[in-house]
């Protein structure tokens, strides 16, 4: 995809895993991790967006660029549109890939899968779903649900989003997996819309998009990228990194 720029918000406080984009998994911290499978995902520049000068450090000692933005960010999303404005202050990428710093087992065909549906000139925002095969986690609200429709193109474009599970009846039920790659348009918009109704009872930010007639679509993936929230996910982040090497 042309002029796309892959940025990793990544904010050193975390309540359930303090100092989490530092934290060492087989040798290197974290957001390295991260940092190189999108790289290896070849979508272009790939910048950390960070709040602390320990992060971008880790980042630059590793060869990769760092940007230092605000500590006051409410979302990742307003965290990416500073960086973006501060890198790239002459508009030169127009597409902008919000990944996620703690998901240092990411796939790069999953990252590239996120910019796939913007291939539509229709499409705004696109994002990434799995199928839920586990029924324990069918009725989990920590899975967040996507209920989409297929879009004719191989993709989906999302109708709604919810920690219920839905849509009932027959049929899989997708995960949806917070990755997403905004037309550089559609990030301005987002993040000058105030928080929505829907958005607030369901604690999902993507609903603002939604709510805003924003039109979302989403390629379908093989698994989840496990993400690491707290010391147990980081073991087995380890022990994962471990088992390649």
């Amino acid at each position: 995809m042309q002029n796309a720029l892959v940025v990793i918000p990544a904010r050193l406080e975390a309540s359930r895993l303090p100092g989490k984009p530092l934290a060492d998994i087989g040798g290197k911290p974290m957001i390295v991790r991260v940092l190189e499978q999108a790289q290896n995902a070849r979508l272009g520049r790939v910048v950390v967006a960070c709040d602390h000068k320990d992060i971008a450090r880790a980042v630059e000692n590793h060869g990769g660029e760092a940007v230092m933005t605000r500590t006051d960010h409410q979302s990742g999303s307003d965290r990416i549109h500073e960086a973006t404005n501060l890198v790239d202050p002459n508009r030169n990428h127009q597409i902008v890939l919000n990944l996620q710093g703690d998901v240092p087992l990411i796939e790069p065909e999953a990252i590239r899968a996120a910019f796939a549906p913007l291939a539509d000139p229709a499409v705004e925002i696109g994002t990434i779903m799995t199928e839920i095969r586990d029924p324990r986690f069918r009725d989990d609200p920590s899975f967040v649900k996507a209920v989409a429709t297929p879009n004719g193109n191989g993709a989906f474009r999302a109708l709604y989003f919810t920690r219920a599970t839905a849509p009932t009846g027959d049929g899989p039920l997708f995960q949806h997996i917070g990755v997403y790659a905004y037309r550089r348009s559609a990030l301005d918009r987002f993040v000058s819309l105030k928080p929505s109704p829907l958005e607030i009872r369901e604690k999902l930010e993507q609903l603002r998009a939604l709510e805003a007639g924003m039109r979302i679509d989403i390629s379908a993936i093989d698994s989840a990228p496990m993400d690491v929230n707290t010391p147990e996910d980081l073991e087995r982040a380890r022990a994962a990194i471990a088992g390649q090497s």
